[in-house]
């Protein structure tokens, strides 16, 4: 795992910081990658520029050298362009040229890159789509030709999530239950659906649990510019209305989900903001939340083979409750063994977070729970969020093959909090 997390580097949730960006559109721009903080291998980038009116698609090259895959996206006025850097030294740079062409861009050929795909229906489940009773929808998220992971925007479900999450070798690392029924499987704590963002007190209303007395997480709409994808990444964006019993607003979320390609692993960026639309927005103290994952059966500690490692270097049953910049669940499926590490932005409220991660298979990044987690008096863990005002929480997702490396998995974290830095001229 350590040479192929070597491989991996984390840029911030869009990428690369960028820097000198033009104000008049053209259709060529150079764009210089430094590498100031650390060397970075296989990081993806993004970098945003003008574009005149009725620029289509894209090319982005090497200077001196070949065409290099890339995700480009048209938005108002500016063209958004991701690809992944393959190899930077620290205190080395490497320039691009983007150029732009009115020409509509060429489809992606079939299992190349990552690509979405949107799947609607009804009726009971079907183990081969993910699809269950009632009105459905997803968008699938496949990389290369294989499945990653199915985006639950529109399910009759207390809240969106993602399930399943894949390892690179096609092995599911998060529990089906209670998407699908599994022999042997455990069905404990039906709200724990794979990969999901919620708390259990916000203004006082339980949005972590699934009982008749909880609220909702329901899915209102795509934004514009809102779904994207290409040879290094895809992205979906969506909003979502939080509603207390008898679908009283309690607030609203923008979310973004970004899937990229790199070799050998799994790469996913959480980005979600939370509006205080209706007022001031409390989080209480409660260790019930907040960014949750429930990991396969033969991953968990009790009943499993699975371990846990966190950035603090505590291991198993010892991360619960403790603070860390990053932490890690791993254990074998079908005999291998994979692992998923989840790390915290530094820009994130309270960071590094509190751990609510269970010997029992739940994973969770949780910066409110500091009474549950502390013993301390009061809520000291609580955050108000005065009205018209956004909070906005970042994780990224790391499935990895073969057991955990400490040393790899801090580079990359620190390479996920100091990305490389782009110039546009």
């Amino acid at each position: 795992m350590a040479r192929l997390l070597g491989l991996l580097a984390a840029a911030c949730v869009l990428g690369g910081t960028v820097a000198g960006a033009t104000a008049a559109p053209r259709w060529e721009y150079t764009l210089t990658v430094k590498a100031p903080a650390a060397q970075y291998q296989n990081a993806p980038v993004t970098a945003t520029v003008p574009a005149p009116p009725g620029v289509r698609s894209g090319v982005l090259k090497e200077v001196g050298g070949a065409a290099v895959p890339a995700t480009i996206t048209m938005l108002r006025g500016q063209v958004e362009v991701t690809w992944m850097l393959d190899r930077l030294a620290q205190g080395a740079s490497r320039r691009y040229l983007l150029q732009l062409d009115r020409r509509e861009p060429a489809p992606l050929p079939p299992g190349q890159g990552v690509q979405l795909k949107e799947i609607c229906g009804t009726g009971p489940l079907d183990p081969k789509s993910g699809l269950h009773g009632g009105t459905t929808a997803f968008y699938e998220v496949s990389v290369d030709g294989q499945l990653f992971t199915r985006l639950g925007y529109q399910v009759d479900a207390p809240k969106p999530y993602c399930w399943p999450l894949l390892s690179a070798s096609g092995l599911a690392v998060t529990r089906a239950y209670p998407m699908e029924q599994v022999a042997g499987e455990t069905s404990d704590h039906p709200h724990h659906r794979s990969l999901w963002f919620t708390h259990g007190s916000v203004n006082g209303v339980d949005f972590w649990s699934e009982s008749p007395e909880a609220g909702k997480v329901v899915h209102r709409e795509f934004g514009n510019y809102s779904r994207t994808s290409g040879p290094a990444m895809a992205r979906v964006r969506s909003s979502s209305d939080w509603l207390a019993p008898g679908r009283r607003l309690v607030c609203q979320d923008v979310r973004e989900i970004t899937v990229y390609r790199v070799p050998g692993a799994r790469l996913l960026d959480f980005v979600i903001t939370l509006q205080a639309s209706q007022g001031p927005l409390r989080f209480g103290d409660t260790k019930e939340g907040t960014f949750g994952l429930r990991v396969a059966d033969t991953m968990r500690l009790l009943g499993g083979q699975g371990h846990i490692l966190s950035s603090a270097g505590l291991r198993d049953r010892d991360t619960w409750g403790k603070q860390a910049a990053w932490c890690d669940y791993s254990g074998p499926v079908t005999g291998k063994t994979v692992g998923i590490t989840v790390f915290d932005h530094p820009a994130n409220l309270h960071h590094p977070t509190y751990w609510h991660v269970r010997d029992y298979g739940l994973f969770a990044a949780n910066p409110f729970g500091v009474h549950d987690f502390t013993s301390t008096q009061g809520e000291p863990g609580a955050y108000t969020l005065p009205a018209g005002q956004s909070l906005t929480f970042r994780y990224r997702i790391l499935v990895h093959e073969g057991p955990p490396d400490a040393q790899a998995l801090e580079a990359q974290f620190r390479q996920y909090a100091q990305p490389p830095v782009v110039e546009v001229k």
